[in-house]
């Protein structure tokens, strides 16, 4: 299954961590790259707890949803850290590049190993069974829009 292709209206993932003691932090990702069929990569910019967490416990689960579609995926996988002293650091970096435009200073790189994972949606594609894509797409347009001004 590849990851590149399922996630491609996905622009924020939600990080859930957690301490050795099994507090939990929910951190979200900007910048991420999907490698292959179960590899994940995310750039750290301001997380340290999630870097403390990961450094104390590798499990972690990651969610993103297509905000119009109402449909993502949720992950589980086992996290490591890669800091700037690592040798991979300055190649991985590259290729966000393209991704960060110069906007964020990286400090580190999580590199997720995905062992599981599942497709979510909203409630609505389960209660009301006729619902299609289009029609949601619709309703999120509406929910999100009619909140700013001017017109769309």
């Amino acid at each position: 299954m590849n990851l590149q292709n399922q996630t491609k209206q996905i622009v924020l993932l939600w990080l859930a961590t957690s301490d050795s003691s099994g507090e939990p932090n929910v951190s979200p990702k900007e910048l991420f790259l999907f490698k292959g069929k179960d590899r994940l990569i995310v750039a750290n910019i301001a997380s340290p707890k999630t870097l403390t967490n990961i450094l104390q416990n590798p499990k972690v689960y990651i969610s993103g949803i297509d905000i119009w579609k109402q449909k993502g995926m949720q992950y589980k996988g086992r996290a490591k850290v890669i800091s700037s002293l690592n040798k991979r650091f300055k190649k991985i970096e590259a290729e966000f590049r393209p991704l960060n435009q110069g906007k964020f200073r990286i400090q580190h790189f999580i590199e997720i190993q995905i062992f599981q994972q599942k497709e979510v949606s909203a409630p609505s594609y389960f209660f009301y069974p006729t619902t299609e894509e289009e029609d949601q797409i619709e309703v999120s347009k509406t929910t999100y829009f009619k909140q700013l001004p001017g017109q769309f």
